[in-house]
């Protein structure tokens, strides 16, 4: 069974007769992206090794505003500095890291980007990692602790600086992906490009369609394991995805953990207890115009679990799937605006 999701509003633009389709790809972010747009929506342009390099440097500023695995980043700077020192932040920076906190106080701190220290503690940052040898998983005293001396960060937007009140560490991995995304969208905007796909560390956004008048369809995320499963056991259906005008993030507690024992560690740490979650949610995706919402708020519901989760996602208008753990099988809800994209 395949069910399709549509936007609730389609542009009128077409694709351009005779359109072909180009293919660009390169490394950032410890992933991959890719951008598939039509050639024809490129008159006059230098070509594609220009357009490469162009959007590779969108990246590239990224990671080096942002990436909390380079000292020399913005960011890593920022975690260095002296307590009560105050800092310029690049307008990217500081675009992102507003979204963040905004995030961060609707969803009463299930999402965090002041988190990094935790994020660490749990094995999960560039250094003494989960997957390196004798790597433990910390103990609840040293949780506590770390909790107790968190403090909290003074972010002055229209003078775009911050305070680094002491210790504190900045992590934007749970949106820079999404970010990084709609950087290469405006990219390909300003180009003059207006039909294509892009997709970084699979965070997708989409735009105009393809040379057949089709749109940019993408199938959700499904959860690994699902087909190791009992046979008798409810498995979610496939879901096509028209990605118009819209982008798509998951965050899923199977991408990354480790085991101790019996114990299985999420990567995805709850901020509010310190802890990784445990609350039987396998994913959640959100769709969004915005890749950066997508992706910072499709963390913050997977931290709150099913049902707050859903509650947040009613009460801020968000299109949210969740996929929940039910024995050998799954359970799927939708919010209202994911069931209003249903084609039935």
């Amino acid at each position: 069974m395949r069910r399709v999701l549509l936007p609730q509003h389609m542009s009128d633009q077409v694709a351009p007769p005779g359109a072909a389709i180009r293919d660009l790809r390169g490394l950032t972010m410890g992933t991959s992206w890719s951008v598939r747009l039509l050639e024809s929506a490129m008159p006059g342009r230098a070509g594609s090794v220009d357009l490469q390099q162009g959007l590779q440097q969108q990246l590239d500023l990224v990671v080096a505003q942002m990436s909390h695995w380079s000292e020399e980043s913005d960011l890593g700077r920022f975690n260095r500095a002296e307590p009560g020192s105050w800092h310029s932040l690049p307008a990217a920076f500081c675009e992102v890291l507003g979204f963040a906190m905004h995030v961060s106080q609707a969803s009463g701190g299930a999402y965090d980007p002041c988190a990094g220290a935790l994020v660490n503690l749990w094995g999960f940052g560039p250094r003494k990692r989960y997957d390196e040898p004798g790597f433990l998983p910390p103990k609840d005293a040293s949780v506590a602790l770390l909790l107790a001396q968190r403090q909290r960060l003074e972010l002055d937007l229209p003078a775009r600086r911050a305070r680094q009140p002491g210790g504190l560490q900045l992590d934007l991995s749970a949106i820079a992906k999404g970010y990084g995304v709609d950087r290469l969208a405006r990219y390909l905007d300003s180009q003059g490009i207006h039909h294509y796909l892009v997709e970084v560390g699979g965070e997708l956004r989409g735009a105009g369609s393809k040379p057949d008048g089709q749109p940019w369809w993408v199938m959700l995320e499904q959860v690994d394991g699902a087909a190791d499963r009992a046979d008798n056991a409810w498995h979610p259906a496939e879901m096509l995805l028209a990605l118009h005008g819209l982008s798509v993030a998951t965050s899923g507690d199977y991408r990354r953990f480790f085991q101790d024992g019996t114990v299985r560690f999420s990567h995805t740490i709850d901020p509010r207890s310190g802890m990784p979650i445990a609350n039987q949610l396998a994913s959640v995706t959100v769709v969004h115009a915005q890749c950066m919402a997508a992706d910072a708020w499709s963390t913050a519901l997977t931290v709150l679990g099913p049902e707050a989760g859903m509650a947040l996602a009613e009460e801020q208008g968000l299109a949210a799937r969740f996929l929940q753990r039910d024995g050998d099988g799954y359970h799927e809800t939708l919010s209202s605006h994911m069931l209003a994209m249903l084609d039935e």
